[in-house]
């Protein structure tokens, strides 16, 4: 049996609206933006949505809605993509790690305040697999030290925190369409806030600074005449994504059904498996469960069970590897593997599964089954 990691679905509705707006004559930023701008900011709760290409370009525009500056600080979680630790040294400025939670992976909110110094500008929590970061405790540190609060927001679409949908609870919240995500673009990515002033910075620094877009501009009602006002970046998202997004995101409900349907029933296949740990169900959250992440006991090894999986057919994944481990990380601040101990015994015994909608449960049973097999040897 061959297993994939994730597999899209992409609908009859989603090929049809692409396909209107390619023989429409107008591809780029465009009336589909808006629409998708529109559907996601009532979808999360929040005032102002911008489409973007990248979950990345969203993360870099927000850090530069709020001011930051070379020299300042950005405290993060060190097990994430590499993007949310990148987009601050596009400033200059430091991303300064912090330690996650053993259950979670998410970052520990009890350590935070130890990272914060007079050059902290913001603060990023990563909603690791989809599952909400603590978010009541992380925005009164925040107030208490006068921060910002980015959420990256990459493996969300839909997750909630205490009934309060993600997008509505930080000052910028960042969210990806990328192949494998929750709902897909292809590549993309959504900014979202109820501040209009980062709003408008974050729109003008997304089309090289301009002071109106390309769609404002030819449009009937637009002009030809633009100033540039900053120097600013390509950052827009297409018509053409943007159609595919309106339909993900009728979708994207229906799609979260099925993948917490799949990530109940290998928590019933893991249940009496006590060399496994998987990721939990906090209380008052509901994760999008965009991944399955699990952890083998320390006397499993690791590394053998993702070789044993593959020649089983079964395509898995790892995340993450922590940030201070990777050469950039390490070499540019001269951290040793032991310096985020949480995180490294979590990446030591970590293992992503496969979890898409329509992943059978026939599948995960083969899964479940080929991991049993590898452990009692």
């Amino acid at each position: 049996m061959e297993i994939p990691f994730f597999k899209p679905v992409i609908s009859k509705k989603s090929i049809a609206a692409v396909t209107k707006v390619m023989e429409s004559g107008w591809l780029t930023s465009g009336k589909h933006c808006i629409e998708f701008q529109d559907s996601f900011a009532k979808y999360t709760g929040a005032k102002y949505a911008l489409a973007l290409n990248s979950c990345t370009a969203a993360l870099h525009l927000a850090l530069d809605a709020i001011g930051l500056k070379a020299g300042d600080e950005v405290i993060i979680p060190v097990n994430t993509f590499t993007a949310t630790g990148e987009v601050v040294e596009y400033f200059k400025a430091k991303p300064v790690l912090c330690d996650v939670r053993k259950d979670t992976q998410n970052i520990n909110e009890k350590l935070i305040e130890s990272k914060i110094t007079k050059k902290t500008k913001a603060i990023i929590p990563v909603h690791y697999s989809g599952l909400p970061c603590e978010m009541d405790t992380i925005m009164k540190i925040a107030r208490k030290h006068g921060l910002k609060v980015i959420e990256d927001a990459a493996h969300v679409t839909p997750a909630f925190y205490k009934n309060r949908p993600i997008g509505s609870i930080g000052d910028i919240t960042c969210f990806s369409f990328y192949a494998n995500k929750c709902i897909t673009t292809g590549e993309g990515g959504m900014a979202v806030t109820d501040n209009k002033a980062w709003f408008d910075r974050m729109k003008m620094m997304s089309l090289h600074g301009m002071s109106k877009d390309a769609w404002n501009r030819y449009d009937k009602k637009g002009s030809w005449y633009y100033e540039v006002v900053e120097s600013g970046f390509k950052y827009n998202m297409t018509d053409v994504a943007a159609a595919l997004g309106v339909c993900q995101l009728s979708e994207a409900n229906g799609l979260w059904k099925k993948r917490s349907a799949a990530a109940a029933r290998y928590g019933k296949l893991f249940k009496e498996m006590k060399e496994v740990v998987v990721q939990p169900e906090m209380k008052g959250c509901k994760s999008s469960w965009h991944i399955y992440p699990i952890r083998v006991s320390k006397t499993i090894d690791r590394d053998g069970l993702i070789n044993h999986l593959a020649g089983k057919g079964i395509k898995t994944s790892l995340h993450f590897i922590p940030l201070h481990m990777h050469p950039f990380y390490r070499d540019k601040y001269g951290y040793k593997p032991d310096d985020f101990p949480t995180a490294l015994e979590n990446y030591k015994r970590a293992l992503t599964l496969p979890l898409f909608p329509g992943i059978t449960e026939r599948e995960q049973k083969y899964i479940v089954n080929a991991i049993k097999e590898f452990i009692k040897g």
